[in-house]
């Protein structure tokens, strides 16, 4: 068995859920945090699906949710880096994303403190400048979302 995230993981999910929360109360996607199963088919044709389980993610079709997760791509997928988890989320989770239509993929690193942004342009991810402490991040899919970095790592020890 896995160990569970460590404290300041735990702690950026927190506050991302609770800006996230937010901003989309009362509009039409829906919230969900880890552990919540993801349901990934390559947009390429393979047969394959990939059962993933992002930190956090954005669902605005209701018709890919069921008893289960979700069926298919979210609309914006965050996950936050641990040590042990950046070759796969950096590597894996960005290709498997890219290549299942999630449309935006944030990247959060808890040791430099820096928020990555990549938009889904013609099937390719496309990575905005890196947020770091002091910015607002921006999301492409949603311009009304914008979230303070100081605000995702707010109790987070440096």
């Amino acid at each position: 068995m896995s160990p569970a995230p460590n404290v300041i993981h735990q702690t950026i999910v927190n506050n991302c859920s609770f800006k996230f929360n937010l901003h989309f109360t009362n509009k039409l996607c829906r919230l969900f945090s880890a552990p919540f199963d993801v349901y990934l088919k390559s947009s390429t044709g393979g047969q394959k699906v990939n059962v993933v389980q992002p930190d956090f993610c954005i669902v605005c079709d209701e018709k890919k949710l069921d008893s289960q997760g979700c069926i298919g791509a979210p609309d914006l997928v965050v996950e936050i880096l641990s040590p042990g988890n950046s070759r796969h989320d950096l590597h894996i989770k960005f290709d498997l994303y890219e290549e299942s239509g999630v449309k935006e993929y944030w990247i959060i690193q808890p040791e430099t403190r820096v928020v990555q942004v990549f938009s889904l342009q013609q099937n390719r991810y496309i990575g905005l400048r890196p947020f770091t402490e002091g910015m607002q991040v921006e999301s492409e899919l949603f311009p009304e979302l914008k979230v303070s970095v100081d605000d995702l790592f707010l109790h987070v020890n440096p």
